[in-house]
């Protein structure tokens, strides 16, 4: 066996022209992929007493009866509770629920979770699975584990992970349909209960799964991202250039000034700088659950756990649904919200001395089958709970997409929240599987794009 990997290890050297690029994922391990674990790593198997199933395929087909310009029809529509979490009985779960929602629960009198059967939908193109594993054993995180190297196309490069970086970095680099464009809008939610909507069109491309023209060494994604309403912001446009080894390039970012019509370079486009329109509610690198670099913390690899969290929640892309269906005081309708025993990975993060960012401690969860953030806990300077995230999560079965349906960014201190990427209130399906060239995405470009 030692000889056998040395043999590979000289061989990956010298085809990548550089030693020592081998990443860690034997051929025993790699091997598993696909038999006793899903195509991106997750265990198959169920857990011990079948409240978790095993995986057989995810969900590839949609209901009868679909048709996305309605949202995306519910599988499960006809199952009811298996038992309701409030705040009365929250002890008696407290081993799979996050520090977040024992404390939502606490808070928020009107805040429950409806837990239903679990259902493992996750399932992806049969090109996402054979790059996974092809390029398991050549990937490596970069310096200061701070971005990824050789792992070609592949959006999990790290099914076997050993540490939390590697966990984060699956996130980031997640199977989204290669390259999306989509009308979505966000909403600002006070303590009252009062709110006002950020509206936004936008177009994400992934160079790293190939959808970028032409190939480029160093960029994960390209996005444009131009805001339809409020009027004080209609008109503005932000470009992102994110890249895979963040330890020799960050990501680059611009923005075009729609009232003084001009396109200025935006010097941190990361972590917890806050983009206009939320109020300080979501910090960048929370969107889409988790994104940007990660060294500014020490990350803690806590391993696997079962927890309850928002999964299959298809009710919340229901477009015959008002605004105030969804969006209630303090947090969205419970009613709305589904709940199912998932595995996920637990990863901790504590700011590194001398490093700067608004929240010093941080707690995310990430499901093993779609290697996304489901839930996040965000601590204080005082070492105090601050923020809680979810990620209500489903399976865009039309397209083998699974992301989510919106998330959701709780401030447990104002009573204030933030609902992102909603789907029930725009009248155009998202679009998956678009492609894009790297001309269109240029800060010159941003001029052109500027109308207002």
């Amino acid at each position: 066996m030692i000889a056998i990997r040395l043999q590979m290890i000289a061989g990956v050297a010298l085809a990548l022209g550089a030693a020592g690029a081998w990443a860690g994922a034997t051929p025993e391990e790699i091997a598993r992929l696909g038999r006793d674990l899903t195509p991106v790593g997750a265990e198959k198997a169920g857990n011990a007493d079948k409240s978790i199933p095993a995986w057989d395929g995810g969900l590839t087909k949609a209901p009868a009866g679909f048709d996305v310009k309605k949202g995306y029809a519910d599988p499960f529509a006809d199952e009811k509770p298996l038992f309701t979490i409030t705040a009365a009985n929250a002890e008696q779960y407290k081993d799979k629920l996050s520090v977040g929602q024992l404390a939502m629960l606490k808070k928020y009198p009107t805040f429950k979770m409806n837990v239903y059967p679990t259902h493992r939908t996750a399932a992806y193109p049969a090109s996402v699975a054979e790059d996974v594993k092809k390029f398991a054993a050549t990937a490596t995180l970069a310096a200061n584990n701070n971005g990824v190297l050789n792992s070609g196309s592949s959006t999990v490069p790290f099914p076997f992970p050993t540490k939390g970086e590697e966990v984060l970095w699956n996130d980031s680099l997640r199977w989204r349909g290669g390259g999306t464009e989509r009308d979505w809008n966000w909403y600002v939610v006070q303590s009252s209960g009062d709110s006002y909507k950020v509206g936004e069109h936008e177009r994400f491309i992934s160079a790293k799964a190939g959808f970028l023209e032409p190939k480029t060494d160093n960029l994960n994604f390209v996005l444009t991202a131009e805001y339809s309403s409020p009027a004080t912001l209609e008109g503005t446009i932000y470009l992102a250039w994110d890249t895979l080894d963040q330890s020799k390039q960050g990501r680059e970012g611009w923005i075009y000034n729609a009232g003084q019509r001009r396109v200025r370079r935006i010097p941190e486009l990361c972590c917890d700088f806050n983009a206009d329109g939320t109020d300080g509610l979501r910090f960048t690198d929370q969107y889409d659950g988790w994104n940007g670099p990660t060294d500014r913390y020490d990350w803690k690899l806590l391993g696997k756990r079962e927890m309850y969290v928002p999964y299959n929640t298809y009710k919340l892309t229901d477009k015959s649904l008002k605004l105030a269906d969804v969006v209630h005081k303090n947090h969205l309708n419970p009613d709305l919200m589904r709940y199912e025993l998932h595995r996920v990975w637990a990863v901790e993060g504590t700011l590194k001395a001398g490093a700067r960012h608004i929240t010093p401690k941080r707690t995310l969860f990430i499901d093993e089958d779609t290697w996304q953030v489901v839930v996040e806990d965000l601590y204080d300077s005082r070492g105090n709970l601050w923020r809680y995230q979810d990620g209500p999560t489903i399976q865009y079965y039309d397209v083998l997409v699974p992301w989510y349906a919106l998330f959701s960014i709780h401030d447990l201190t104002s009573g204030g929240y933030i609902v992102n990427q909603t789907s029930f209130d725009v009248a155009k399906p998202w679009v998956f599987g678009v492609k894009g060239k790297l001309a269109d995405f240029q800060a010159d470009e941003l001029r052109r794009m500027g109308t207002k």
